[in-house]
């Protein structure tokens, strides 16, 4: 369903401004820089790195989604694009087949061009683009191509929140919905269940670059037009760090937030063989649900925060 608010993409594509923001993106594919991990192949020779990508997106499945938060999904539902792949190797992610078994295939632009066409024809509120963090030069290229096709819909970047500052700012009036994640507030947890150096300092650069593009969430009709969603999931033993990171989110960025405080975490979904978490004491606590006081802790430290917006 087309918004009020018109998306910045169509004015730039009117402008050319797309098919510079395109070059650029590409010449980071070279010795690829696209993501923090900057693991140094040149993609453009469609040569691999960590998250197994070449010169072509991968696509796994799209279609409307009703599983997303409800300003994502109104009536209509999210029209959600899986990509295979992820710079992130998460132990504990529920699409485990998609992000790091390889399932989906690869497609040129035009593929993915045609899909969010496609969904717009469904009626979906918006283009959900799950995992694009390594593929961002893919991203705004087809864009470009469904614009010139009749794209009019919100665009959603929907990531892990382990995103380059310079891949972003490529992505400036691109984006209209940002909705990244913010997994841990410590390093060594992040490395350890995540494989993300750094992760903590790359996380705080790339959201507050994504607010500063896109500002809060703002939703007319009950539908989300522009801004961010900030998505935290709470683990055992608080191994997130909730309360590091949500209060950072208040002090940081804006209580006024849209953060959404998941308690979905489900340990057969694990990865990791459960013989070597038994092995290390810290995340043994991993072999089991949260507890309902987990979540409730998580809770009372983003409402100590002063964050107010998502979870309720």
């Amino acid at each position: 369903m087309a918004s009020s608010h018109e998306p910045g993409y169509i004015t730039l594509h009117r402008t050319g401004e797309l098919a510079s923001r395109i070059e650029k993106a590409y010449n980071l594919l070279r010795g690829c820089r696209v993501c923090p991990r900057e693991c140094g192949p040149d993609r453009t020779k469609d040569e691999k790195g960590f998250y197994r990508t070449g010169l072509l997106p991968h696509l796994a499945s799209y279609g409307p989604h009703f599983g997303e938060e409800p300003p994502l999904v109104g009536l209509h539902g999210s029209g959600t694009i899986f990509f295979t792949n992820c710079n992130l190797a998460c132990e504990f992610c529920q699409n485990y087949d998609i992000s790091q078994g390889g399932g989906g295939r690869e497609v040129p632009c035009e593929t993915v061009s045609d899909a969010m066409i496609d969904l717009q024809h469904r009626g979906c509120h918006n283009i959900n683009l799950v995992s694009p963090s390594h593929i961002v030069p893919h991203i705004i290229r087809s864009i470009a191509i469904a614009a010139e096709n009749g794209l009019h819909i919100p665009v959603v970047y929907n990531s892990g929140g382990y995103d380059s500052v310079e891949s972003l700012r490529l992505l400036d009036g691109i984006i209209d919905i940002y909705m990244p994640d913010a997994k841990y507030g410590c390093d060594e947890t992040a490395l350890a269940l995540s494989h993300a150096p750094h992760y903590v300092g790359s996380m705080k650069a790339a959201i507050s670059e994504m607010h500063r593009q896109v500002g809060n969430l703002e939703i007319h009709d009950g539908i989300a037009t522009h801004g961010m969603i900030i998505r935290h999931l709470v683990l055992p033993e608080n191994l997130a760090g909730s309360d590091i990171v949500l209060p950072w989110i208040a002090k940081e960025i804006s209580k006024d937030s849209y953060v959404n405080i998941m308690a979905q975490y489900h340990w057969p979904l694990l990865v990791l063989p459960p013989e070597r978490i038994r092995g290390d004491a810290r995340f043994r606590s991993l072999l089991r649900p949260i507890t309902p006081e987990e979540y409730r802790f998580a809770i009372r430290c983003a409402e100590k925060a002063g964050l107010h917006r998502g979870w309720k």
